[in-house]
């Protein structure tokens, strides 16, 4: 009685175990992709229990959600001969668990060095304006060149992002320098171009105040008003323009006639007496045509003599 309690309870534990090696179970995330003596079985098992043959199948179980997969730092060359380095991030999932498991020894691994050599020789086709500046053309040339190798293994390439460009010390410095130049140059071009619109209102509204006089004169006043305001101890009062240009022709006025006179006495004056340095019939020098008042008497002697000197010697 006792062996035979002892058969059966030897039997019920090798049942369990049997039972408990027989089952499966697969996670709703997760594929089942079975081999038997080594020979693969045809479907993949879906989510939920599934039953195997103990000791004789073999499930592997393939996660079909999506992985993310960090490619580290790669030290490249640009095309224009700059040193970079360049990390990125992929993101990708198992679409077929058969090719996963029977093409590729370890999917992970050859999709990470994958990875890491497409990220290379794109780098090295491109400029490093374009690096930085188109990051969507680089990421889709990243995403294409990955996953053609990648698709015999059942695996999709979702997307490819790069995360960091690490560039050297001195080229950050030259970039800063090249960025600040540009914003300059930026401000010193609208700069211009305010001054130019602003000189063309101006112009526009000298216009306006020289067809209105009054307009100048009620401008001047707002000046005023506007200086005083500000509680200076001095105030600057502009003296009108218009007031100047009265005086100018009041004064052409004034001269005009004096001065016809004094042109006119000198005409007649030059008319009656020879002119300066001309000589007589009797060899001597004439006077000026005319004398100031105040030198008359005290040029007739010298005169006098003179002539009489180069009469004397006209004689001899």
């Amino acid at each position: 009685m006792d062996v035979a309690l002892i058969v059966l309870a030897v039997v019920a534990v090798v049942a369990l175990v049997v039972l408990g090696a027989s089952v499966r179970m697969v996670q709703q995330y997760q594929r089942g992709v079975v081999l038997r003596f080594g020979r693969l079985l045809e479907g993949v098992r879906e989510p939920g229990l599934r039953l195997l043959i103990p000791f004789v199948d073999q499930m592997t179980k393939v996660p079909v959600q999506t992985l993310v997969l960090d490619v580290p730092s790669q030290g490249t060359i640009t095309r224009d001969n700059v040193t970079i380095g360049v990390d990125a991030v992929v993101y990708f999932r198992v679409v077929d668990p058969v090719k996963a498991v029977i093409n590729v020894e370890n999917y992970m691994i050859a999709t990470s060095q994958v990875s890491q050599t497409s990220l290379r020789s794109v780098i090295g086709r491109a400029d490093l304006d374009t690096l930085l500046s188109d990051r969507e053309a680089i990421n889709a040339e990243l995403r294409a060149v990955i996953d053609t190798p990648t698709e015999d293994w059942g695996i999709k390439i979702d997307r490819v992002e790069v995360k960091d460009i690490s560039l050297p010390e001195g080229m950050r410095r030259s970039m800063s320098r090249q960025a600040e130049a540009e914003r300059d140059r930026r401000a010193r071009v609208i700069s211009a171009d305010g001054e130019l619109q602003a000189s063309s209102k101006l112009a526009q509204a000298a216009d306006a105040m020289s067809a209105t006089p009054g307009a100048l004169q009620l401008r001047l006043l707002q000046t005023v008003a506007d200086v005083a305001s500000e509680k200076n101890s001095t105030l600057v009062m502009p003296f009108p323009v218009e007031l100047l240009r009265f005086f100018e022709q009041a004064a052409g006025a004034q001269q005009a006639p004096g001065a016809q006179q004094v042109e006119s006495a000198r005409d007649a004056a030059g008319d009656g007496q020879p002119e300066v340095g001309e000589e007589t019939e009797e060899g001597t020098r004439a006077l000026p045509a005319a004398v100031p008042e105040g030198r008359v008497d005290g040029l007739t002697g010298a005169t006098t003599a003179g002539l009489t000197t180069d009469s004397a010697a006209g004689r001899r």
